[in-house]
């Protein structure tokens, strides 16, 4: 199991490479400064050296302002190579990590709706934003930590057997001690870290959930449990918090005891050596100096290495998103293509339709149903009866089990979803408004309509004059989901924009069932314009719209239990003449029993 996760990851870390790899020339120049800035580094020790044994032991002022400004000169060059570093590899972590985003965005906005039902939004909206955060950090620093620490450990540890062998094998015996607790308490502290990570998600998706609900929770007067809930997510985060701090204290005090204790002892043992003249005082600072420089760079890449654990498995979640497989697609070969214009026919075929999460239950079982074209047929039955599902199964949201459904009489499974869709306008209960102006609302079925047809679309909803009234027209910005329009305004302009979609089938699901009367008045009033010339299905609990039908089909646990016009069905259908009676306030009288 183990190995099947690491080979996971280790894959997940591949995928991520080659986002990488287009972008060559900007690792040759972060590689380039990488090099440099490290030469730097390891030269300063040397010029430590020189300041002190050619320019103080010298008591020299000539010699002195010289090596200082030798000095100074190592500083402003790795200053400069320090900025080219940063700038490239940041440059990269971010460029790679945006290449991700769109990559990721794109493959999920051509996957099938039924894969959002069985995979949370929140999850996937984190992956899309912490997960890629991590890897941007890791891509454009981690990663050029643990390369800048290897060059310097190898170099500096090249350096201390050049500047004193002695010293250089107590170093060697004094790492393995410091580098152990490192390692050790390092691992609880990750373990903590991905434990708080946990836990703020916890308390952001709380947030997320309580906020985009809120009007419900004053509705219920639930402030009181809601914060007392919130209030154990965020001490919870706490707790782990302060864990993870506790560790990483001790993590920190271990360190310093041990580095300053190592560097304690090179300093007696090197002392002693300039005193007795083995070696001088500037190759002793020398050797302090690349000492710890090679001590800060091993425990440096310890860390990285944990956080190179955590960017493959969120290389791993994001990779897992991108091999998502999309379940609705036209066929490899034979894909069949639908005229510009059509008139609208459908022909529904012994369907069966079960959903993922419930195979055995079917919400579509054996229906047959012909609509010709310009009809305007109705959908009514109990709640569960398959309408909505129905509705899924002609935009091809999902796939039947059995049977067919033919547009044109082409089986829609031969069509690319695209052409498919093209063919159809939806209207639904809760119209579904987006987050801009109510112009690019409008616009959303047809980016290309002029202002004139967006107007003439606003006219046949009933909507342009609360839209011109409102201070900036149609330029006017909508909050989420269109918030700041009621109801009703809300149905007018979905129906504005099915309008200018201009499509040969209209599906109407319940349209008008959460409407008061006025608003209700002229959206039937718009639907009816909308309904003209086009083939039309309508799930409908309001009379008005069922009377108006051609046909009306009665379904009940997926099947078709009868179908015709309203008179007929008050005399022919006892589902029907029960449903009139609840729902419709007509009369309805027990069947004669001859």
């Amino acid at each position: 199991m183990q190995q099947d996760v690491s080979t996971a990851r280790i894959g997940a870390l591949k995928a991520t490479f080659e986002f990488i790899l287009p972008y060559k020339r900007q690792i040759v120049f972060a590689l380039c400064a990488l090099f440099f800035t490290a030469g730097i580094t390891l030269s300063i020790g040397q010029g430590v050296r020189l300041l002190i044994d050619q320019g103080l032991a010298t008591q020299s002022e000539h010699m002195l302002t010289r090596y200082v400004l030798i000095f100074l000169g190592l500083i402003v060059a790795l200053a400069l190579g320090t900025f080219t570093r940063y700038y490239w590899v940041t440059w990269l972590g971010e460029r790679v990590v945006a290449d991700i985003r769109r990559k990721v965005f794109d493959h999920l906005i051509e996957l099938h709706p039924g894969f959002f039902e069985s995979n949370r939004g929140l999850e996937i909206q984190s992956r899309l934003t912490a997960d890629t955060t991590l890897l941007q950090s890791v891509i454009g620093s981690s990663v050029s930590v643990a390369l800048r620490n290897i060059i310097m450990m190898i170099g500096g540890i090249i350096w201390l057997f050049i500047t004193n062998a002695k010293l250089t094998a107590i170093v060697m015996i004094s790492v393995p001690l410091v580098v152990s607790p490192i390692l050790i308490f390092g691992r609880r502290v990750r373990g903590l870290s991905r434990r708080s990570q946990d836990k703020v998600a916890d308390v952001g998706s709380y947030i997320g959930e309580v906020l985009g609900q809120i009007k419900t929770v004053h509705a219920y007067n639930h402030q009181k449990l809601d914060k007392q809930r919130f209030s154990e997510h965020v001490e919870d985060a706490f707790s782990v918090a302060k864990e993870r701090i506790v560790q990483r204290a001790i993590l920190v005090t271990v360190v310093i005891v041990l580095v300053l204790g190592a560097v304690g002892a090179m300093l007696w043992i090197g002392g002693l050596d300039v005193i007795q003249g083995r070696i001088s005082g500037g190759e002793l600072a020398a050797f302090v100096f690349y000492s710890v420089l090679v001590g800060a760079a091993v425990g440096s890449v310890s860390e990285v290495i944990g956080e190179l654990q955590r960017a493959a498995g969120a290389a791993e979640r994001i990779v897992e998103l991108l091999q998502s497989k999309n379940e609705i697609t036209a066929p490899q070969f034979g894909v069949k293509s639908l005229p510009e214009l059509i008139p609208g026919n459908l022909s529904i075929r012994d369907v069966s339709f079960s959903y993922p999460a419930r195979p055995d239950a079917n919400a579509i079982d054996h229906l047959n149903l012909d609509v010709a074209p310009g009809e305007t047929l109705a959908l009514v039955g109990p709640s569960g009866a398959g309408k909505s599902t129905l509705f899924d199964l002609l935009l091809r949201f999902f796939d039947c089990k059995t049977g067919e459904i033919r547009l044109e009489g082409v089986d829609i499974r031969q069509l690319e979803p695209t052409d498919l869709r093209r063919c159809f306008a939806l209207v639904s209960q809760t119209p579904a408004l987006f987050f801009g102006s109510i112009e690019d609302n409008l616009r959303y079925g047809k980016p290309d309509a002029t202002q004139e047809e967006i107007e003439a679309a606003a006219k046949a909803a009933n909507a342009h004059d609360f839209i011109a009234a409102l201070p900036q027209g149609y330029k006017t910005r909508l909050g989420d989901a269109g918030l700041g329009l009621s109801g009703g305004q809300k149905q007018r302009i979905a129906i504005a924009r099915a309008i200018l979609t201009d499509a040969p089938i209209l599906l109407l699901d319940e349209a008008t069932s959460a409407l008061d009367a006025q608003s209700e008045y002229l959206v039937q009033q718009a639907l009816e314009r909308l309904m003209e010339g086009r083939t039309t299905l309508v799930i409908a609990h309001r009379l008005a719209t069922v009377k108006n039908a051609d046909r009306i089909a009665v379904l009940n646990h997926g099947r078709l239990e009868a179908l015709g016009s309203h008179s007929e069905l008050i005399r022919d259908s006892e589902l029907y003449a029960r449903l009139a009676d609840l729902q419709f306030n007509t009369e309805w009288e027990e069947p004669v029993v001859e």
